[in-house]
């Protein structure tokens, strides 16, 4: 799916960068993966009682050479190029719609926010500071803003269905071994449901997003070991009511 909003009252550089944020967003399939890759860190974490970084990211990884492609495109788009920018949007686009619309639960409006929020970023990106730490914190810092700003609450919550979360093709086994699979996986989002606000937006920025420790506390305007402790009790929480439901 692709489209372009235009960008009323600019010209020049910024309307060559507005043509370049064409965005094209991640529908229904996208989420199999991360779902699974979600459940399977948090059972297994739930199983262990520790909290190791998550196995995969659904992002580019953000280290080595990567991180040094990222500092010199930020200091190209910050120069006015419009490539660059567009560069930067096409690591971080999926990651933001992604967020955008498990807190809002509806597609057309995740489109907007989404394109809301690198229009803002492309109009500001001047003021960004780097800090080694990557881009894609600051746009869904941007995105969070937006979401709250287009009348949703300020407190995270699942606002995606039980049923599209999970929903994937059928696994290999026993029709009797999918209905385990599916049991499982409806406790499991059930269980993320009852965690506090700042826990589950916790749990979904870090196994649903990829971000690290650090860039999660960008988001959350938190400090690192306040996200550390706060993933703890995730963790803990997520663990006590599966013990439960099992």
């Amino acid at each position: 799916m692709a489209f372009a909003r235009p960008l009323e009252g600019v010209d020049g550089d910024a309307a060559e960068c507005a043509a370049v944020v064409s965005v094209r967003f991640p529908m229904a399939g996208a989420w199999g993966d991360l779902r699974d890759q979600l459940l399977s860190v948090v059972t297994d974490q739930a199983a262990e009682g520790g909290q190791p970084d998550p196995p995969r990211s659904p992002r580019p990884q953000f280290e080595g050479d990567d991180a040094d492609r990222v500092e010199a495109l930020v200091e190209l788009a910050q120069g006015g190029d419009a490539e660059a920018f567009g560069q930067l949007y096409e690591r971080s686009v999926d990651v933001v719609y992604r967020y955008v619309y498990v807190r809002t639960g509806d597609r057309h409006l995740s489109e907007d926010i989404t394109s809301e929020t690198f229009l803002k970023a492309m109009r500001n990106i001047g003021s960004f500071r780097w800090q080694g730490r990557d881009i894609a914190a600051w746009f869904i810092t941007i995105a969070r803003n937006l979401v709250i700003d287009h009348g949703k609450s300020a407190h995270f919550r699942l606002e995606i269905t039980t049923d599209e979360l999970l929903d994937r093709p059928m696994q290999e086994g026993t029709p009797e071994d999918e209905v385990l699979r599916r049991h499982r996986d409806v406790e499991l989002v059930d269980a993320l449901r009852g965690l506090t606000s700042d826990q589950a937006e916790c749990v979904v920025l870090r196994y649903m997003e990829g971000l690290s420790v650090a860039e999660c506390a960008i988001v959350l305007g938190r400090k690192e070991n306040a996200v550390k402790q706060l993933q703890l009790r995730a963790i803990r929480a997520l663990r006590k009511d599966l013990d439960r439901a099992g």
